[in-house]
């Protein structure tokens, strides 16, 4: 079942194809294709459909409803879905209008890809250049009025351009997480273990990255080399116990992972400008009063 509300402009564009048998057997291939100048109050819901569809957002934004899930689509941004759900569309609530590209589309090679853009059947929307999306569906329409075989084979191509792109940058943004994920857990592993006498190849031994880019993201997140960053861990940590306690200067040495007091000293004089004593004497120095 079918319910729309077809608030759009009249320069919008919607246009329909009857694939024959040689293109239904391709792994991509489109049934309907357009271009929608949706105003506030355009609206779209459905119980099933023997197809997938694709949006692109040009402007406006709008809003996706599947299986209790409520997807804002921005400018900028692409969505596979799968019609053989019940779905909505619609201009999200706020927004005056929503201009956007679709395209109804399937195949195997279709069904393949959705299992990246959906996983799990979740929706996932992904950003996407207009200046790479945009050419894409202009050349998917510019010809639609071509019914040979060849043309819709071409168009199939197109689509698989369109989800090959927007599969490449969700798994850019999944490996950008997970390289961050990695980078946290090693830092945490530091703040933890800053007493013991670490090693960047104990570091390594619970990592699945190379040396050399694991100290690469190391720098790109944490600002600083894995050495430098157990520094500061272990002088901050020594300056807290310096005020907080009368442990000598030697037990604080060791207690924050230094083999011996000399070492000590010469790395806390490094990065805080004083020595142990002189940060004691002035951080116990009583506040002068007016």
């Amino acid at each position: 079942m079918l319910s729309y509300n077809m608030d759009v402009e009249e320069r919008s564009v919607w246009l329909r194809a009857t694939p024959g048998t040689a293109v239904l057997a391709q792994p991509f291939y489109c049934t309907e294709a357009g271009q929608f100048y949706g105003r506030a109050h355009f609206a779209t819901a459905r119980t099933d459909k023997e197809s997938y569809i694709l949006f692109y957002t040009l402007s406006g934004s709008g809003l996706i409803e599947q299986n209790d899930q409520r997807i804002e689509l921005p400018a900028g941004s692409a969505l596979l879905l799968n019609c053989r759900a019940p779905q909505s569309y619609c201009t999200a609530p706020g927004q005056n209008h929503w201009h956007h590209y679709w395209v109804h589309l399937d195949g195997m090679g279709v069904a393949n890809l959705a299992e990246v853009l959906l996983p799990q059947g979740r929706l996932c929307p992904v950003a996407v250049s207009r200046l790479e999306m945009q050419p894409l569906f202009e050349a998917l329409t510019n010809d639609w009025e071509q019914s040979t075989t060849a043309a819709q084979i071409e168009r199939g191509l197109t689509l698989h351009r369109m989800l090959a792109l927007m599969a490449r940058q969700l798994l850019a943004g999944d490996e950008s997480r997970s390289n961050r994920t990695l980078i946290e857990q090693a830092a945490e592993y530091i703040r933890q273990h800053y007493a013991e006498p670490l090693s960047l190849d104990g570091l390594l031994a619970q990592t699945p990255v190379s040396k050399s880019w694991f100290l690469r993201l190391f720098r790109q997140y944490m600002g600083t080399t894995p050495y430098n960053f157990l520094l500061s861990t272990r002088i901050t940590r020594a300056k807290e116990l310096l005020v907080l306690t009368d442990f000598s200067v030697s037990e604080i040495a060791h207690q924050v992972g230094f083999g011996d007091e000399s070492n000590f000293s010469t790395r806390f004089a490094a990065m805080v400008g004083q020595s142990p004593q002189q940060y004691r004497r002035s951080a116990m120095k009583p506040a002068e009063t007016e």
